[in-house]
């Protein structure tokens, strides 16, 4: 009998820690069903993607929205960054993450078949999700059809004290002069800026819809800004007033018999101590997705980067363009040598 009841304890024993071995296993693999981001596009924009994508695979996402300084905080973590990915508004912050070191290598057939390759890093350290054109604003009535159609016309002698620019040390405006650079070098990008600065009718200043603004208020007849703030002032209804804006400007897509015009990415890239990279890969490939571009193309009125996704009918109205087909990693290449040129012409001064 007593035999009977150690042999009892004994099962009981192994069955207990059994249970427990199972029930640890399980909580490890509940911990590893969560993906941390760290985003700069803002919450509003992110979190219907993000509950999409909960819905879809299981997996939840805990999002921390950084309008500045990813860089300096990932360094700062190191290998204790609860972090697993990023995700980025701009093709400079995705490349000056790879640069320091703080993304690793990822690649699947799904990211390769929804990503076009120019819209990806060649290593797989970075991958575009949404993209954006850098084109002209141009006034209705005070812009003559054709008088205006290249990045190149806005430096030209007729075009002096009637365009108006955001800082052009600001990302957008690096990266379109960086695009210059890896097309007509560092000569011809130099003279560009000295030649934009020239015709400037003010100091720059304000975001891109502060420069439509100055159309609008006849202060410039021409400026630069991302396609997306068309749609968003034409919509605005929290602020009717940029409805007005919008109207009073013709959207023109530059260098259309020439190399296209520039566009940018927002991307996303697998941090280099991830804790969970498969499910960061998951995340990417499904904001790659069609359900996921969609609600990209619907939000915030961009090109969603796959190939057969609808666009917004605003969207869609602009019409069709050519865009650049330079790869973005060799224009992110070129960004650090475009703001030594803004700085060699005192553009901002």
């Amino acid at each position: 009998m007593l035999t009977y009841n150690n042999n009892k304890a004994l099962k009981t024993t192994v069955l207990v820690l059994g249970l427990a071995s199972i029930m640890a296993t399980e909580a490890v693999m509940a911990k590893a069903e969560e993906v941390k981001l760290y985003s700069e596009r803002q919450p509003f924009l992110m979190k219907p993607l993000l509950e999409a994508f909960t819905r879809e695979t299981g997996i939840k996402v805990h999002m921390v929205y950084l309008k500045k300084g990813m860089v300096e905080r990932l360094r700062a973590e190191g290998a204790n960054t609860p972090a697993d990915l990023i995700l980025t508004a701009d093709i400079g912050n995705l490349h000056n993450h790879a640069k320091a070191g703080l993304l690793q290598k990822s690649s699947s057939p799904i990211l390769q078949a929804n990503i076009p390759a120019k819209f990806r890093h060649p290593d797989g350290l970075w991958y575009g999700l949404t993209s954006r054109a850098r084109v002209i604003f141009a006034h209705k009535d005070r812009v003559k059809p054709g008088e205006v159609t290249s990045y190149a016309d806005l430096a030209k002698p007729h075009m002096e004290g009637r365009v108006c620019v955001r800082s052009g040390k600001h990302m957008y405006n690096i990266s379109l002069l960086a695009s210059i650079i890896a097309a007509e070098g560092e000569a011809a990008a130099t003279e560009w800026a000295r030649g934009l600065k020239a015709n400037l009718a003010r100091r720059p200043q304000g975001n891109d819809r502060a420069q439509v603004k100055a159309v609008y208020h006849g202060e410039c007849d021409v400026v630069l800004a991302n396609t997306y703030y068309m749609g968003k002032m034409a919509t605005n209804e929290k602020s009717p007033v940029q409805k007005k804006w919008a109207a009073s400007a013709n959207l023109i897509f530059p260098n259309q018999a020439g190399r296209g015009a520039h566009v940018n990415i927002s991307g996303a890239g697998i941090t280099s101590h991830s804790k969970n990279k498969a499910g960061a890969i998951k995340l990417i490939e499904f904001l790659s997705g069609h359900v996921a571009q969609k609600i990209y193309a619907e939000g915030n009125f961009e090109y969603p980067v796959k190939a057969g996704v609808a666009l917004h009918p605003i969207v869609a109205s602009w019409g069709s363009f050519k865009a650049d087909a330079a790869y973005l990693s060799k224009i992110a290449e070129q960004r650090a040598l475009a703001a030594k040129i803004m700085d060699r012409v005192r553009f901002n001064n």
